[in-house]
């Protein structure tokens, strides 16, 4: 009988020496081979792969003690897929958290206003951590893509900044872009004055995109759209520079040329009367608002004057003047 008390009591002491030991081993940081270590968890992934992968990645402790606390702890199935960073001080215990809430290392890209599909793309190609999946598409390949086969990709994608965890899609972010300028225009185009000379939101978007060119004043933008929406309504032709420099594409050398003016090109607004067929750029949320609801103005001409403002003329006389003033150095 003794005997079976002293064996009873060597499995209680050796169960709370295992106990003690589980515990200092959950709340102890683990020993990482690198300051950081990180690791993203595919869909589908096992707590025993996860584990695994957590220790191959840097993570220098047991995987079967790992794998055994993930599955322990009961919360083994509730561990989300995503981006993960550890750091020195991170325990057992603090690690499955992480995953659990799924608190992912986020990366971010920024987008940025008056960019052309094309350098967003070059910019997405760059970006940190995001796996590029239309590096070997075409334009139409990434519309297609994303679920508007046949739409021109210019100005359809809303410049801003997008968070991220690392090996995303670069697809994923520019369909949170599409859905993002789709939001706004929609939003915008509800927001219009009645009087407005655009028919559709697919011409409030050319338009908006012309204002972002055109100008990055925040002041100015309601007055260039005003110019504009004058000049559309009584037939004068738009006369934009962005434009021509847009139709001209990858030729454009930095300097635009009088025969560049007189070159006809789909997006020459010298030489062609209204809007352009497409958007020339990604406008922001300023821009829109300014293309439909535009600043009330008698203004049909502007001029840059070097220092970010624009002087604005009722008259042709008037705008030759300030020309001659801001452009050419004249009195």
């Amino acid at each position: 009988m003794k005997l079976l008390r002293r064996l009873l009591l060597l499995c209680v002491l050796a169960a709370l020496a295992l106990a003690g030991a589980a515990a200092w081993w959950l709340h102890r940081p683990l020993t990482l081979a690198t300051p950081t270590v990180e690791l993203s968890v595919e869909p589908g992934m096992s707590p025993r792969a996860i584990a695994e992968a957590w220790v191959t990645a840097g993570v220098q402790t047991s995987p079967r003690l790992l794998y055994e606390w993930f599955r322990w702890s009961g919360q083994a199935r509730r561990i989300r897929a995503g981006s993960y960073e550890v750091a020195a001080g991170t325990s057992p215990r603090a690690l499955l958290e992480k995953m659990v809430l799924g608190d992912e290392t986020l990366v971010t890209v920024r987008l940025i206003e008056g960019w052309t599909f094309r350098q967003f793309r070059a910019e997405l190609a760059r970006a940190e951590g995001l796996r590029a999946d239309t590096a070997a598409m075409s334009d139409a390949q990434v519309m297609e893509a994303l679920g508007r086969p046949g739409v021109h990709p210019e100005g359809r994608f809303f410049p801003d900044t997008y968070a991220y965890s690392r090996g995303s899609s670069d697809l994923a972010v520019l369909r949170r872009a599409l859905h993002a300028m789709e939001r706004r225009l929609a939003a915008a185009w509800e927001q219009r004055a009645s009087d407005l000379p655009l028919r559709t939101p697919e011409e409030a978007l050319i338009l908006a995109s012309i204002v972002e060119k055109e100008t990055g004043l925040e002041a100015d933008r309601g007055l260039v759209a005003g110019v504009f929406v004058n000049r559309l309504r009584i037939g004068m032709r738009l006369q934009t520079d962005p434009t021509v420099i847009y139709g001209l594409g990858a030729s454009f050398d930095g300097n635009l040329r009088r025969r560049d003016l007189e070159t006809d090109t789909p997006y020459n607004t010298y030489t062609r009367s209204g809007l352009p067929p497409t958007p020339i750029a990604m406008p922001g949320k300023r821009s829109l608002l300014a293309a439909v609801n535009p600043q009330p103005t008698r203004a049909l001409y502007f001029v840059a004057r070097g220092d970010g403002t624009s002087v604005f003329s009722e008259t042709l006389a008037e705008h030759n003047r300030a020309v001659n003033r801001y452009q050419r150095g004249g009195p």
